[in-house]
């Protein structure tokens, strides 16, 4: 769960995760786990609350919903409201109360006649033998028992809530809907229904709070601890008092008023003033002015005669009878407990439950599918059953998919690139006879490739099977393994991860140190990667690079092989050509031949990964190589607003490399929808403001953020956590800029285009692999079919978690990393190792392949941290910038040789990327002052923003704070 979550914020974790993904997660992690819904009926968080849009429990939980049988009422509910909704009938009926201070664990409360027991619980839980009732608050005491909105001190009942229509009357904003309005919503019975053989249920408020009610003074005041404290010592335990100390012995030891309030309390006789919007309610046991001629002598006075009109208030207003009432008989259920103090935490918050994300009904895409993949696939669906596959492709689309190669088409960013390119592909296929077989697409990631074959598939069905859609180191890959002898290789060679080539690179140089020298030389010099290639050869090894080199030279040498494959693949496509390299493009050239089928798509404006060895100029080239080659622009911008478009359009003019650059917003937005620019004081001050900023889209992401006012609990347009992308220039700002988000209690995932097998702890688990194989095959038991990588994976990552963890240091030779750090880097493989069932070397190659983003969790709804490179080819509604500043965009290396600076014009692409990642919400991002290379010194906003209109910006700024240097001198 770290890896999805925040598992340390205020002592509430809080994951982004479905709730479904989190059932299945607790189920798979030993006999005997379950999951318990907290708080079911909370306005934000919660499975049945006015937020989550589900009205049955079972529909949050889908296929392992039978797995759900039990439910916590929360504080603002009790078992009473929840007996008149019949859905909640297959559940036991739970409370919790939190854990974020001693004084607060038990005031809900569930009690049980079973043995102390972790299983015996599960089973009360599971089937209701045992499980005698519960202890709760008086629902009118929770946060959000009735509507309202507490900013402008409005509290509404649900009629009233429904002839406002919602709103609030004040303000006109929206209502926070509350827990008795939602169960009134659902319930289809009337109230005093009981089911039969229902659990008991008691309504208390703690000791404090009584205590404080007769001295006149807050709960948690020393007057209210020292007497509590004494109470206790005379009657014994707090709950105890509060049910079972007969009044006589109440009056002896804390005088007739606490007797009077406790029996008061004992028959529901209280004063109810509910809470609403995260106010709590307030219960009391005296009305005014009965308490004032007590308090003189409050613990020594006679008891005083009845008091009138005190009577239990009505629990909601009458509803009309939908089914045959039974009397509800309310028993004291064992043991109870009273209400938390007033102090922080709401119905879901007190419970020391994780706040968990219901899974959306309206979210699209699944399985971490992008929204407009998914989109595009519904189209795609539409045009299989509508004529051509090119008719709903826009008229510059349409022109560049029909258009005769050599084809070059330059497509801006958020102009349906793939969506145009795969519809080319499967107009040909479909419409044009080309054979499926005879395509060939190539792209530069996984995650990219494995785009392009969903899409494809939703076009072509199976046949789009038949294509051959990879990434040029996989392509590479395919051609050594077909023609491994032209490549001095055996048929079994190996992909080899970096330690190994190091281990190579150190026989050769006669040291590890000679072999890291060795490394950094044969990446500069081709005599010292010849040898370092050779050796590799000589153990059927081939490193990363080595993929597409061999492969370059197997063809160069081998034209009949070179012509065979021009054969084979008459239709080749590329997508991204803008990040092409020289050995990429040296294959491209011997398969492509004269270009008759070749088309190549990309923008040079978004060139940004020269110090990976691509070069922009290839794609400039295109007409020279391939003479009379067309070209076809996309101009239409269906990702982003036009305030977005316009800027992002601005910030590329000063260097942009596509004459005449065009780029319009085929969207449009709200008046006065503009980009927001921040200077912070400082990176923590950045974050800090990031965050913040992301709790107002969030309507709040905890009860925290709705306690504090930080947010109103409404969000804009459905924005949710896995929606947002906080992007920078330098690895080095992900440290600050993940800080604040933890402290704001905000769950983010840090993606990484690093190879996988360079993440901490994979290299370790892969020289164990062999080890746990062996184990593997001396188990006797069963192991169901294509599971064998994952169980050896699992063994692997057992023994090595296991001996870190005995040693209670870091392992020796595993770089310092922990047990958790194995067991982490175990999870990010094992979706991989799933998919890879019985086949270890395709395991092995595909991590040594792989980029670190690949083996994301898609369950995981998080915010993104990224850098700029790494976010290139990804979208989010909303997009913060940050690091705008000098020294950062553009990056400023001092003492950097000339050859080996950062290009003012490369990094000025970078923004254009960042700013074109953002679909309704873009905001820029920097600090005043900041440290970096062991110096602070002041930065400023980036020059690159000085090429925006003004008017396009929304700025601001911390309030300075007031230099005390001129009362220092009047004080001297």
């Amino acid at each position: 769960l770290a890896k999805v979550g925040n598992l340390a914020s205020d002592g509430r974790p809080i994951l982004g995760l479905d709730s479904r993904h989190l059932l299945d997660i607790t189920l798979n992690a030993g006999p005997g786990c379950y999951l318990v819904p907290a708080h079911i009926w909370t306005p934000w968080f919660a499975v049945l609350g006015s937020k989550s849009g589900f009205d049955v429990v079972a529909d949050c939980y889908g296929d392992l919903a039978d797995q759900v049988f039990a439910v916590e009422t929360g504080l603002s509910s009790d078992p009473p409201m929840n007996w008149t909704c019949s859905s909640l009938d297959g559940y036991r009926l739970v409370s919790n109360s939190d854990a974020h201070s001693p004084p607060m664990l038990g005031r809900e409360a569930t009690t049980l006649d079973v043995e102390l027991d972790y299983f015996a619980i599960e089973r009360a839980f599971r089937t209701g033998a045992g499980l005698q009732g519960t202890v709760n608050f008086f629902p009118e005491g929770g946060r959000y028992h009735l509507d309202g909105h507490r900013k402008c001190g409005v509290r509404l009942e649900p009629t009233q809530s429904a002839a406002h229509g919602g709103m609030c009357p004040e303000c006109g904003k929206p209502l926070t809907i509350g827990v008795l309005n939602r169960v009134t919503e659902l319930a289809d019975r009337p109230e005093g229904y009981r089911p039969g053989g229902a659990a008991g249920s008691v309504n208390l408020v703690s000791l404090p709070d009584v205590v404080g009610e007769l001295l006149g003074t807050g709960p948690k005041s020393k007057k209210v601890d020292a007497e509590v404290t004494r109470l206790v010592a005379a009657l014994g335990p707090e709950l105890a008092i509060l049910l079972a100390v007969p009044p006589g012995e109440l009056s002896r030891a804390g005088g007739s008023l606490l007797a009077e309030a406790i029996t008061r309390l004992r028959a529901g006789a209280v004063r109810k003033e509910a809470g609403y919007d995260g106010e709590y309610g307030v219960i009391r046991l005296f009305g005014p002015g009965e308490l004032e001629r007590g308090t003189a002598a409050l613990f020594d006075v006679a008891a005083p005669g009845p008091l009138d009109g005190v009577v239990p208030a009505p629990r909601r207003p009458a509803r009309p009878a939908c089914a045959a009432a039974e009397p509800a008989a309310r028993d004291g259920a064992g043991v109870p407990v009273p209400v938390p103090a007033r102090d922080g935490g709401g119905d879901g918050a007190a419970h020391g439950h994780a706040s968990v994300e219901p899974a959306a009904k309206d979210r699209e895409g699944g399985g971490g599918i992008p929204r407009n993949v998914v989109r595009e696939e519904e189209a795609s669906r539409a045009e299989r059953t509508s004529g051509s596959l090119l008719g709903r492709l826009d008229p510059e689309q349409r022109a560049a998919a029909a258009a005769a190669a050599p084809l070059m088409i330059i497509a801006g960013p958020g102009t349906g690139k793939t969506r145009t390119l795969t519809h080319r592909l499967a107009a040909g296929v479909a419409e044009q006879g080309v054979p499926a077989g005879a395509c060939l697409a190539l792209t530069f990631t996984r995650r990219a490739a494995e785009e392009m074959r969903e899409r494809l598939a939703a076009l072509l069905g199976r046949r789009a099977a038949l294509l051959t859609v990879t990434t040029f180191h996989g392509l590479g890959l395919m051609i050594l393994r077909e023609h491994h002898e032209l490549a001095g290789l055996a048929a079994d060679f190996t992909v080899a991860d970096e330690s190994t080539v190091l281990e190579v690179a150190a026989g050769l140089a006669g040291s590890p140190r000679g072999g890291r020298t060795l490394l950094t030389e044969a990446a500069a010099d081709p005599q010292r990667r010849q040898l370092l290639r050779q050796g590799l050869a000589a153990r059927d090894l081939v490193d990363f690079d080595g993929l597409i080199e061999l492969a370059v030279a197997v063809l160069d040498s081998a034209p009949a092989v070179a012509a065979r494959l021009r054969e084979r693949w008459p239709r080749i496509s590329v997508d991204e050509y803008q990040d092409i390299d020289a050995g990429q493009y040296a294959l491209l050239r011997l398969l492509a031949g004269d270009g008759t089928g070749l088309t190549v798509i990309g923008d040079p404006d978004q060139a940004i990964y020269r110090f990976r060895g691509a070069d922009v100029g290839f794609f400039l080239r295109f007409g020279e190589d391939y003479p009379g080659a067309s070209t076809a622009q996309l101009t239409a911008n269906y990702r982003s607003s036009p305030a977005i478009v316009a800027g992002a359009l601005q910030a590329i003019a000063p260097a942009t490399l596509v004459p005449g650059r065009v780029l319009r917003a085929a969207a449009q937005a709200a008046p006065r929808t503009r980009i927001s620019v921040h200077e912070a004081a400082d990176p923590a001050g950045e974050a800090a403001w990031i965050a913040e900023t992301i709790d107002l889209l969030l309507g709040g992401s905890s009860f925290h953020s709705l306690d504090s006012g930080r947010a109103d609990g409404h969000g804009h347009g459905g924005i949710g956590l896995a929606d947002i992308a906080v992007l920078y220039r330098t690895d080095a700002q992900a440290a600050s800029l993940g800080q604040g988000l933890t402290r704001a209690g905000l769950p983010f995932q840090k993606r990484s285009h690093d190879l996988l097998e360079r993440r901490p702890g994979v290299a370790d688990i892969l020289r164990e692999l062999p080890l746990a194989g062996l184990a593997v095959g001396r188990d006797p038991g069963p192991r169901p079919p294509g599971t064998a990588v994952a169980h050896q994976l699992r063994g692997a990552v057992g023994r090595l978690a296991a001996a870190a963890d005995a040693a209670r240091t870091p392992a020796a030779g595993r770089g310092g990393l922990s047990g958790t750090d194995l067991r982490t880097a175990g999870e990010v493989l094992a979706p991989l190792a799933r998919r890879c069932g019985d086949d270890m070397e395709r395991f092995r190659t595909e991590i040594a392949l792989g980029a670190e983003v690949d083996a994301l969790d898609p369950r995981a709804d998080a915010i993104a941290l990224l850098t700029l490179h790494a976010a290139k080819g990804l979208e989010f509604e909303v997009v913060f910038l940050a690091g705008c500043e000098r020294g950062l965009l553009p990056l400023w290396l001092p003492g950097a040789a000339p050859g080996s600076r950062p290009d003012p014009a490369e990094e000025r692409r970078l923004l254009f990327v960042g700013m074109t990642r953002a679909r309704t919400h873009l905001l820029l991002s920097c600090a005043a002052r900041r440290s970096r290379h062991g110096s602070s010194a002041e930065t400023g906003v980036s020059p690159f923003l000085s090429a925006i209109d003004p008017d396009l910006l929304d700025r601001s700024a911390p309030p300075r704070a007031r230099r005390p240097a001129d009362r220092q001198l009047r004080l001297l």
